[in-house]
């Protein structure tokens, strides 16, 4: 009789249907029976619980069922089999293809070498040898290059290079990018290491023609456009800046850069001419760092005409000009009070796409200013306007300078049609007409801070709240949707998005875990309850926030204690409460929400990391002044800074009067100074002061 192992039901199979007919234990009506039983067995476990369950007869109609659907199972699956191997076969070709002519070409290789003479073998030794050779002598320059470069070493670098002349090295783009640096700042007067970088810039001293020591801190800026001049150089583009970060001169040359003498000086301009020429004999290619790097050498040399021809070269080259490369230029028509010039810079930024930041307008204002140039400043002014807002206290110092001389007294109307003035002002959305000085005499110039109420301390006039295009406002809320898409994991924030449809809209939003944590480590959900509870009484609609929080602070420590969690149920039953998923960053939420509502955003978060540099720096500062509600706790309570109560921008009136906000570091934007600028003969503006000033 035989026996069944039940732990290896497929080796039933190997046994033959005799052995089962001939035992009288297992009565079997057919061999058909048995066989579709094992089988189907085989096909659906991994064995048989019992042996009795091997011998139950099936009916006819299920046998028949059984084997068609094997068959069909099997035949699908060799259809599929064939179908994969079709379509794999002529992907396969050209792989298999592209291995033969490798293969092949080795082979030949082979025989060429079998038929070499020895003296033929080694020649190509030889050639191999020396191409290994010269690559370990290009990298091993490259790498001191680059050591010289950190530690500003503008001898050594020249010195290695006389040295690789001498061994007949060849110089690729980065030895010469890395050479012209080093030289171009030594002729400014500071080689600055190029492991530091700065934050700020301000016009090169060369524009002011002061001392020595100006020079150096001015020039300190090579680097200022990356954070580390170090991974610049490895992609062979070096910063090179007239612009420099403020500092105390004691400190400049440790931290900034290393003063040169006048033969160094001297002999750098020369060596650096020298070296770009050799690059241009080399045939190697020029890129913007090197281009920038002569234009500085023709700084150096009061120069602008042959500093801005090495930013023209670079569109005839294919080259796109950077801010940087048109610092030289700029600096030096400014300092050589070559005002035309110095706007035909700015004219030759625009078109081909670079906008002048704060310092290269600083310069365009300074050399406005000493040129007595009314129009011109008048234009600036209105650049620092739109582009800068607030203005650095160098910058406010040149303006003072300017309302404060006899020229800008000079000039202005008499007369003007207040009608068109108050339509150019609507048109433009408040705050500026754009229609010139308006008035003559004295300037009055006095520091001054901005009332609760948005009047001017001083002189008493209400500066403007200047609307935000909707437009723009809704291209910003989607290009924010759009980031957060890409960078949020699964389908996270389309799912918010489509809560916020259904629950908004909310008239604030509050960032739950910035006020949590306020000034502390563990998160407290009472004092989020305290900043919602306040802010509640502050919208028209009393109606709860929109409170953010990520789902791991709900489910957090201690948020199971009932005060807690008593809290958390409040917020969701009155549907205020969205808790951000695992793997989210609740600050694209937080300000999504509140730029699509168009609401107050509560948070302290300063938002200058690298999430929010992803927005820009043109619409975002605009949006987040007019929006986001700064507090703070006292014994009574939390304290709200609500958004100041007019544009923090420099603002032109009806009557031609000017205020401008002063950057500086303050705690609320109440604390912040601005210029209260206006004609001596006006007096106190009064409620009838635009009738009286057009009727001068």
């Amino acid at each position: 009789m035989a026996t069944f192992n039940t732990l290896q039901p497929q080796r039933l199979l190997s046994f033959s249907l005799s052995s089962f007919s001939s035992s009288s234990s297992f009565p079997l009506r057919n061999p058909l029976q048995l066989t579709a039983r094992v089988s189907s067995h085989h096909q659906t476990g991994p064995g048989y619980s019992s042996v009795k369950s091997l011998v139950e007869t099936p009916t006819r109609n299920s046998v028949k069922a059984d084997t068609d659907t094997r068959f069909n199972r099997r035949t699908r699956g060799y259809r599929d089999r064939t179908a994969s191997s079709s379509s794999t076969l002529s992907d396969s070709s050209s792989g298999r293809q592209a291995v033969t002519e490798r293969w092949q070409k080795k082979e030949k290789e082979k025989e060429n070498l079998v038929n070499m003479t020895e003296e033929e073998k080694d020649k190509k030794n030889k050639k191999k040898r020396k191409k290994k050779d010269e690559d370990s002598a290009e990298l091993k320059l490259r790498v001191a290059l680059d050591m010289c470069s950190k530690r500003g070493d503008v001898m050594g670098a020249l010195s290695l290079y006389d040295s690789a002349l001498a061994k007949g090295v060849k110089l690729g783009q980065h030895h010469y990018t890395v050479l012209l640096y080093l030289c171009s700042s030594a002729a400014v007067g500071v080689v600055r290491p190029a492991k530091s970088g700065t934050g700020s810039r301000t016009l090169n001293a060369l524009l002011s023609s002061a001392t020595e020591a100006a020079n150096v801190s001015a020039d300190l800026n090579y680097a200022s456009d990356s954070e580390v001049l170090v991974s610049a150089l490895n992609s062979a583009e070096k910063s090179a800046n007239p612009f420099a970060k403020d500092g105390s001169s004691s400190s400049r040359q440790e931290d900034h850069g290393i003063m040169v003498s006048e033969d160094v000086k001297k002999y750098a301009l020369q060596r650096g001419f020298e070296i770009y020429d050799s690059m241009c004999l080399d045939k190697v290619q020029v890129n913007e760092a090197a281009l920038t790097s002569v234009a500085r050498m023709a700084m150096s040399m009061g120069d602008g005409d042959r500093a801005f021809e090495m930013v023209k070269q670079m569109k005839i080259m294919g080259i796109n000009p950077r801010l940087r490369s048109y610092g030289p230029a700029l600096s030096t028509y400014c300092s050589n009070g070559e005002i035309d010039k110095a706007f035909d810079v700015e004219k030759h930024m625009l078109d081909h796409g670079v906008y002048p930041e704060e310092p290269e307008l600083e310069a365009l204002l300074r050399v406005s200013v000493q040129a007595g140039k009314g129009d011109k400043v008048y234009y600036v002014l209105h650049k620092l306007r739109s582009s800068v807002r607030k203005v650095s206290p160098s910058t406010a110092s040149l303006i003072v300078d300017w309302f404060k001389g006899r020229q800008a007294s000079r000039l202005g109307k008499r007369r003007w049609d207040i009608g068109s003035i108050k339509e150019a002002m609507e048109n433009s959305g408040g705050g500026w007409h754009g229609q010139g000085w308006l008035g003559k005499g004295k300037w009055e110039v006095s520091h001054t801070t901005i009332g609760d109420d948005g009047m001017c301390k001083c002189c008493g006039v209400h500066l403007a709240t200047i609307d935000l295009d909707p437009i723009e406002t809704e291209n910003f809320a989607k290009s924010v949707a759009s980031i957060a898409v890409m960078r949020e994991k699964k389908l996270n924030f389309q799912k918010f998005q489509a809560w916020l449809d259904y629950h908004g809209p909310f008239e604030a939003v509050v960032d739950a875990a910035n006020v949590g944590l306020f000034r502390q480590r563990k998160f407290k959900p009472s004092m989020v309850n305290a900043v919602v509870n306040g802010i509640r009484q502050k919208l028209p609609s009393r109606k709860f926030p929109l409170i953010i929080l990520h789902h791991r602070r709900i489910k957090g420590e201690k948020m199971g204690e009932p005060i807690n969690r008593a809290l958390i149920d409040r917020w969701n039953n009155a549907d205020a409460l969205y808790a951000t998923p695992t793997g989210s960053n609740d600050d694209w939420y937080w300000l999504y929400a509140a730029i699509k509502f168009k609401c107050l955003l509560v948070t302290n978060d300063e938002m200058r990391d690298h999430l929010f540099q992803l927005l820009g720096n043109d619409f975002f500062p605009k949006w987040k002044e007019r929006h986001q509600v700064r507090f703070s706790f006292t014994d009574s309570g939390p304290q709200f800074h609500m958004p100041p109560p007019c544009s923090v921008v420099i603002q032109e009136s009806e009557q031609g009067h000017w205020h401008v906000p002063i950057e500086t570091e303050i705690n609320y934007e109440s604390e912040r100074r601005w210029l209260c600028i206006t004609r001596s003969t006006s007096g106190m503006v009064c409620e009838d002061s635009s009738t009286a000033t057009g009727n001068n």
